[in-house]
């Protein structure tokens, strides 16, 4: 019998530690804090979040929810001990998806769940997340840790995020979208977080371990893999604003081919132009080192453009020049035509 001093047998003894996650919540209030906006009115420890979308400014305020997680990508920031990073993709994957709508993000909640919750870990990854939802706008009200022994082994955590934005009625993307609209590819900071199963995989095929030195970047080849999402958030709220912007679409799972189509009407499909941009050198590794298909490159990663706006074809000048001024890498990738679907031309280069 396991020996428990006489006292009977408690939840720390179970292999939950209420203690950690009061320390945990303690670690991060500050950080989570900072993230307060026009809205916001409650902070942590409640046992739900409030936010009032009129007081951040909105008038007649339609809600639009989000959530997803990093995938595969946290087994290699797990592996590596580089967590810094992992928190913003959480927040970019889920609130990149609400400007697609045309949304504003207003608040973001996370779920972080491990076997033995480990208070210097976890802080690391949720800073992170409060980090990359100040940069976004959005506020960290809430979320949950949990700590369920036998479910997760050693170091192992996983994440999920929740964000929730706002638009004024009738403002919703897309809207508009017509044959001849223009195709502005805003550039990605490397993988993102989609395919990481298959890059593990060509990663294991080219007998190449985390440590070794990335054939692509002057670092590890695991710390280049991590290379956090890019927030696209700021400079696609503003462009919204300039008006011309018809739809977006944020480059994630599925790639170009699946990904653009959903913003577009039916009987309207996209022309894209593959020698538009340059291949970045960690796809051109992972085409290589993997013997990837271009087609199935172009399904599975980004292959260097993270979102897509569709634009009217007055306004594309402009509205490049104000996506370059917002810090971004613009290129234009092709139009918008009658038909259905993605129609390449040229090769990746």
């Amino acid at each position: 019998m396991a020996e428990t001093g006489g006292r009977g047998i408690s939840y720390r003894d179970a292999g939950v530690d209420i203690d950690a996650g009061n320390a945990l919540v303690r670690r991060i209030a500050p950080a989570a804090a900072a993230t307060a906006r026009p809205g916001v009115m409650s902070g942590l420890g409640g046992f739900g979040a409030l936010f009032d979308p009129r007081a951040a400014g909105f008038a007649d305020p339609v809600l639009v929810a989000a959530t997803d997680g990093v995938g595969t990508k946290l087994r290699i920031a797990i592996d590596t001990g580089h967590l810094d990073g992992i928190g913003q993709d959480l927040v970019a994957m889920c609130v990149n998806d609400l400007v697609c709508q045309g949304a504003e993000p207003l608040f973001f909640l996370d779920y972080f769940a491990t076997g033995k919750l480990e208070v210097e870990q976890a802080a690391r990854v949720v800073e992170g997340i409060a980090q990359a939802c100040r940069a976004a706008g959005c506020a960290l009200i809430g979320g949950e840790t949990a700590e369920m022994p036998g479910m997760y082994h050693g170091d192992d955590f996983d994440l999920a995020g929740f964000a929730v934005g706002a638009m004024e009625r009738g403002t919703a993307l897309p809207s508009g979208v017509a044959a001849g609209d223009v195709l502005l590819g805003l550039a990605s900071d490397g993988l993102h977080s989609n395919g990481f199963s298959l890059v593990r995989r060509v990663a294991l095929a080219a007998d190449m371990g985390w440590e070794d030195t990335a054939p692509f970047a002057d670092t590890t080849l695991g710390e280049a893999l991590l290379t956090p999402t890019r927030l696209y958030v700021r400079p696609v709220l503003a462009a919204l604003k300039a008006g011309g912007l018809h739809a977006a679409a944020h480059i994630t799972g599925g790639g170009i081919t699946e990904n653009l189509p959903r913003v577009l009407p039916a009987g309207l499909g996209a022309e894209v132009d593959l020698g538009a941009w340059k291949l970045p050198g960690v796809f051109a590794w992972l085409r290589e080192a993997g013997g990837i298909a271009e087609a199935e490159m172009l399904k599975t990663f980004n292959a260097g453009i993270g979102m897509i706006l569709v634009v009217a074809e007055a306004r594309a000048e402009a509205l490049t020049a104000l996506l370059e001024a917002e810090g971004e890498r613009v290129q234009r990738l092709g139009r918008v035509a009658e038909g259905e679907g993605v129609s390449y031309r040229g090769a990746l280069g």
